[in-house]
């Protein structure tokens, strides 16, 4: 019985660091035209409303701190507009 619980334990540490990773990358993305593209792209798709005027508020400030070498604030934008996606 003991060595169940010790195997239950180790499968559910290793589940929540396996997912840890992706849900990491999910809410923090570098500013790059690559990911500019992207994010521009699922921003479009999302439903007209509150969040998608948000979002493309954010996009176009994380596209103007790009402009200006601020990848400090871009990346700011970029994650909060990464939150409003969600």
């Amino acid at each position: 019985m003991k060595m169940v619980k010790g195997l239950l334990g180790s499968f559910t540490v290793a589940a929540l660091l396996a997912i840890a990773p992706a849900s990491a990358q999910m809410a923090s993305m570098e500013c790059t035209e690559a990911n500019m593209t992207k994010v521009s792209a699922d921003v479009n798709k999302m439903p007209a409303g509150e969040k998608k005027t948000m979002a493309m508020k954010e996009m176009t400030m994380a596209k103007d701190m790009m402009a200006k070498k601020d990848m400090a604030g871009c990346k700011a934008s970029m994650d909060k507009m990464m939150t409003m996606m969600k």
